[in-house]
């Protein structure tokens, strides 16, 4: 009998975070990145959820398509505030 080696673990998905407004809403872009969206479908930026010793963290970034690389906008605890800050980037 030989014994299996994992070498990875398949990547669970976190719900999508609840907004407190309706003015942008996410769109899953992967298990742990939504897509920003305001009510006519433009892409304001992305949420990434970071795990933290003391809880989730919310990221807010943008996509750089010049070198295709997203650019960290900030960290917050909560998702409304993420969400604020690429509204009001």
């Amino acid at each position: 009998m030989s014994a299996t080696l994992i070498t990875s673990t398949p990547e669970v998905p976190y719900a999508t975070p609840q907004l407190s407004t309706k003015k942008e809403h996410l769109v899953r872009a992967s298990a742990h990145l939504w897509r920003v969206q305001d009510a006519r479908e433009r892409v304001l930026g992305h949420l990434r959820l970071i795990p933290d010793p003391l809880g989730v963290r919310y990221r807010a970034e943008r996509l750089h398509l010049a070198t295709a690389s997203f650019r960290l906008v900030g960290d917050f605890w909560s998702a409304d505030d993420a969400v604020a800050a690429l509204r009001n980037g």
